[in-house]
């Protein structure tokens, strides 16, 4: 399927992880000030990378398990007007961390979820929803490897992961900052949280909004969120 964005356009048929709003609040909540290296672990079509590209100067670094995925992202990369700052490249977060000495001014992730849940019994869907392939000690460990000293983490969770994520990033020394609580709508429970962490201690900033009113029609808060790269 294809994507139309106001800078950019997307196809992710080939994807395990399809476009879709969790990517896009990420791209467009994430902080790319004073960011010169950028990191995304588990690029999927190479969504929140352009977006953080569209926003930022830096070089970005993109990687994901799946080569399919991989080939698209680029293929989308070279598509943008971009295609000089952003490269994906095949590689587990585990084995990236092994040859990878550079370190990273923002790492960004909408990571594998569902832990509980039945696995798919297709592999590349199991491999983009399930924490089978990557742990969130992994993740924790792997950002807190490949993270500046002054640089932040920035994630997409469910809400009930992310608190179990929160205590695990305490034992590699991470810290979280600022948190987007989401909810689907005014009237439904918070569902997902973005989350940026960094090796500092600091008063922990909260705000929350929903995504929907109850006509189905996106709320004020997310088009202001997202203004940049919807099409009006």
């Amino acid at each position: 399927m294809s994507f139309q964005f106001k800078q950019f356009s997307i196809e992710d048929d080939q994807s395990t992880m399809k476009v879709g709003t969790d990517a896009v609040l990420l791209g467009a909540w994430a902080e790319i000030k004073d960011a010169n290296s950028i990191l995304e672990i588990g690029t999927g079509s190479g969504v929140i990378s352009l977006m953080l590209a569209q926003r930022a100067k830096a070089q970005i670094q993109a990687i994901d398990i799946d080569k399919n995925s991989v080939d698209q992202a680029n293929n989308n990369f070279q598509k943008s007007k971009w295609a000089d700052q952003i490269m994906a490249k095949h590689y587990s977060l585990n084995d990236f961390c092994k040859s990878e000495s550079k370190k990273y001014d923002l790492i960004v992730s909408n990571p594998p979820f569902f832990i509980d849940s039945l696995k798919s019994p297709d592999k590349n869907k199991t491999r983009s929803k399930h924490t089978g392939e990557l742990s969130y000690e992994e993740l924790a460990h792997g950002i807190a490897n490949l993270l500046t000293p002054k640089g932040k983490a920035c994630l997409i969770l469910p809400y009930t992961e992310s608190k179990n994520f929160k205590d695990i990033t305490l034992i590699e020394n991470i810290y979280l900052n600022k948190q987007l609580k989401i909810r689907p709508k005014a009237t439904k429970e918070v569902n997902r949280v973005l989350m940026e962490f960094s090796f500092y201690k600091s008063k922990l900033e909260e705000q929350e909004i929903y995504l929907r009113e109850e006509n189905n029609e996106f709320s004020e808060a997310y088009h202001y969120l997202c203004k940049h790269y919807y099409l009006s």
